[in-house]
């Protein structure tokens, strides 16, 4: 067995590249919006993960493809749930939790933010 410390203030120049978020599945409506990550458990095509994940500032769709719970650890971001259209405003230390095939409208405000996530599929 394994305990994994959750660090705060990661920042996305401690993260693998991962190509833009288009390439992992969203809609890209402003900016370039470079994707960032470091798997802590798993795989992400594994039903069961955990990770670091960040992008660069901008603004894009995306339908979740897992429930996942999540707290950001560095960065400012605004989260719109485009089914019920509530808008959430999270910082360093702010936490949700979001169920699979839920649009959320992603806004980062700051110039990046990282999370770290638990993702079930």
């Amino acid at each position: 067995m394994t305990l994994t410390v959750i660090n705060k203030d990661v920042q996305l120049s401690q993260l693998d590249a991962w190509g833009t978020v288009a390439d992992l599945g969203s809609q890209i409506l402003e900016g370039e919006v470079n994707a960032f990550g470091k798997m802590t458990f798993g795989a992400p095509t594994e039903p069961v993960s955990s990770a670091y994940f960040g992008t660069t500032q901008g603004k894009f769709r995306m339908v979740y493809p897992f429930n996942e719970h999540a707290t950001v650890v560095t960065g400012e971001l605004v989260l719109t749930d485009e089914s019920t259209g509530q808008v959430s405003r999270y910082k360093a230390g702010d936490s949700w939790f979001v169920t699979k095939g839920t649009p959320v409208l992603w806004e980062v405000l700051s110039e990046s933010f990282v999370k770290h996530y638990f993702a079930v599929a």
